[in-house]
């Protein structure tokens, strides 16, 4: 299975930012949408960052009173990884283990095209675990 398995069933819409946001304006965008991460993109949609809300809790942890006034560019992820709709699941499963995120930024030709999360994978892979037991169910009772 692929990425873009998961972006037929959910969808291609993302909330993004631009990088001279504040941390409020995220926060505000976060909350609004009951999201984890947002993508942070230049004109025509290329990928420039990726703000999470563990990037959020870490400048709160520094400076707990004018962390939220913080430029969005001055708090963001700058080394974003990204899968591509052709990029296997399996694939996506090991990239967020390894490097422990929780949102994946799905682009062609670094243009932002969806973004998936590791509950999306899990649900994924439950699904295809739930499908292999019914067609062994089947076949066992057939």
């Amino acid at each position: 299975m692929h990425v873009d398995t998961i972006l037929q069933t959910k969808g291609v819409a993302v909330h993004t930012l631009s990088k001279s946001g504040t941390l409020a304006d995220a926060v505000a965008l976060l909350n609004a949408h009951n999201i984890g991460a947002v993508v942070i993109v230049e004109d025509k949609g290329r990928i420039v960052g990726i703000l999470s809300e563990r990037d959020i809790v870490r400048q709160l942890g520094k400076s707990p009173t004018g962390a939220l006034s913080l430029s969005i560019a001055d708090c963001m992820t700058k080394d974003v990884v990204t899968a591509e709709r052709t990029t296997t699941i399996d694939d996506v499963m090991e990239r967020m283990t390894r490097r422990r995120i929780r949102h994946m930024p799905i682009a062609d030709d670094g243009v932002l095209v969806g973004i998936i999360s590791i509950g999306d994978v899990v649900k994924l892979k439950i699904a295809e675990v739930e499908h292999e037991a019914e067609a062994l169910r089947e076949y066992i009772s057939s």
